[in-house]
């Protein structure tokens, strides 16, 4: 029986992962290199293919939790793109999502099993098909989200330094901030508290240790760093 349904051509959907991670002052992007066809040898995004009775959103989770072993990870959809010769394979509509991880938390094994490296965001190799504009408009909306939400904790350890907070910014924004001013900021902020830990890493003398308090946020959700 012919229905409406049946006599449109079918398509491909896969779910491409740009994941951010932040270290040594650095915002990085994790990639892959493929040891497939098409494109063998090339850099890409962590990517499949959306599988029966799988939504979308649970298929980009699964895909990030396949590369790196972490669930429960922070990921907003970047948007679809749908270029009818953007992949040489097959014709394949791709939906991009950006997550962003504790680089000290991933399975290390599993991204080696899956020959990952991070690179450096303003180092990234040429990737295949449309995968830099995808990093782009990620990091756009990276950008946008960090100004006005706390997003950015969760490229850090649950507890930092001043120090490696505003290295953090600076690195998803890609120029320098005041540190004085910084400071301000963060000292009206009561939901950036300080402990009585002592990061000792970087000086004898040591750094005070800060944690981001999610519930005091939400009280007051208002944020701008």
């Amino acid at each position: 029986m012919t229905t409406y349904y049946n006599i449109n051509p079918r398509f491909y959907v896969s779910v491409d992962c740009i994941i951010f991670g932040f270290d040594k002052g650095s915002l990085k992007l994790l990639l892959l290199k493929r040891n497939f066809e098409p494109a063998k040898g090339s850099w890409s995004l962590m990517g499949g293919f959306v599988q029966d009775g799988e939504s979308v959103n649970d298929a980009a989770k699964r895909v990030l939790a396949e590369l790196t072993g972490l669930e429960n990870v922070y990921m907003e959809q970047v948007g679809t793109f749908g270029e009818v010769d953007r992949d040489p394979g097959e014709r394949v509509i791709s939906v991009a999502y950006y997550a962003l991880i504790n680089i000290n938390e991933y399975d290390r094994n599993l991204v080696q099993q899956h020959n990952a490296h991070w690179a450096e965001i303003n180092e990234i190799p040429p990737l295949v098909f449309d995968h830099s504009q995808m990093v782009n408009q990620a990091r756009i909306m990276l950008q946008k989200k960090a100004s006005s939400e706390p997003i950015g904790f969760n490229l850090l350890p649950s507890m930092f330094t001043l120090f490696q907070l505003q290295s953090l910014y600076e690195a998803i924004y890609g120029e320098p901030f005041d540190k004085r001013n910084f400071r301000k900021r963060v000292a009206d902020l009561n939901y950036i508290e300080k402990t009585d830990k002592i990061d000792k890493t970087g000086s004898k003398r040591g750094a005070a240790l800060y944690k981001f308090n999610e519930n005091a946020y939400r009280k007051a959700p208002k944020f701008k760093l």
